[in-house]
């Protein structure tokens, strides 16, 4: 089997358009947006690599902005497609995060590259997907990309649920340092910081912002769940007070690069 076939039978059994939108998704979704705001200026275009059902694309389309968005899988633009309101300026297409050649250079003020690095296995393919929406993004825009990290999963799926004798008898972990390694089948690729950094460095970019876009919410899911409004009004406050410290950040299951193109 290739990546995509086993990414459409994970993402046809998934409900990836209600993932952002349970207490612990939401930290993740708002940190993210309120980072992309920051960029945003009245007549931006922006792409969206990998926008799976685009929850980011709608949102930013209804705002008022130009959004054009690539997709791999046929599942998630069939829903994309369902939830486009007639008054979006937003287009959805689908394509490879490796191979943009549809797309012109120096062509978009922001880019997001929100889920394509949680699925490539490969140093060629992250670098190539990286070179891709680098390539596309203006002179001075800014470049979202997103990483799963991985002693998170460690931790939580590792030693919480009790797998963590089975995914090192798989060699999924190193019994020494504890690094994780991942394949095709298992979806997702899991990253520590300095590999995203030694990603990053191949390219003439100036980071802005690394961050913990969901900092410690997926491990204490129950407690935010039976959060009332106002204490996770304060839970919020208090996640974007502290997800730029550096360390908060190992943590978090999902982190955000952001860095502008020179």
């Amino acid at each position: 089997m290739e990546t995509k076939d086993y990414l459409n039978t994970f993402y046809q059994n998934t409900d990836e358009d209600s993932r952002l939108t349970t207490r612990y998704g939401m930290v993740e979704y708002l940190t993210t947006m309120r980072y992309i705001q920051k960029y945003l200026h009245p007549n931006a275009h922006i792409l969206e690599i990998g926008a799976a059902t685009g929850r980011y694309s709608h949102a930013l389309a209804r705002e008022g902005y130009r959004v054009e968005a690539v997709e791999l899988l046929e599942h998630n633009i069939e829903i994309f497609r369902r939830n486009t309101l007639p008054e979006e300026s937003v287009t959805v297409t689908q394509g490879n995060a490796t191979d943009l050649h549809p797309f012109p250079d120096n062509a978009y003020d922001l880019t997001l590259l929100l889920g394509p690095m949680y699925h490539l296995f490969t140093e060629e393919d992250k670098l190539q997907a990286l070179s891709e929406a680098i390539r596309v993004t203006k002179p001075g825009g800014v470049i979202f990309a997103a990483y799963c990290m991985a002693d998170p999963t460690v931790l939580t799926y590792g030693f919480i649920r009790g797998e963590i004798h089975n995914i090192m008898e798989k060699c999924m972990v190193d019994p020494t340092t504890f690094k994780a390694f991942s394949h095709p089948w298992d979806i997702f690729e899991l990253h520590r910081k300095e590999d995203i950094d030694a990603l990053r460095n191949r390219f003439p970019v100036t980071r802005l912002h690394f961050i913990a876009s969901d900092g410690y919410a997926q491990h204490m899911r129950q407690t935010m769940e039976a959060m009332n409004d106002e204490t996770f009004q304060l839970y919020l406050n208090y996640h974007f007070a502290t997800c730029e410290r550096p360390d908060m950040i190992g943590l978090s299951h999902h982190t955000l690069d952001i860095f502008r193109k020179e």
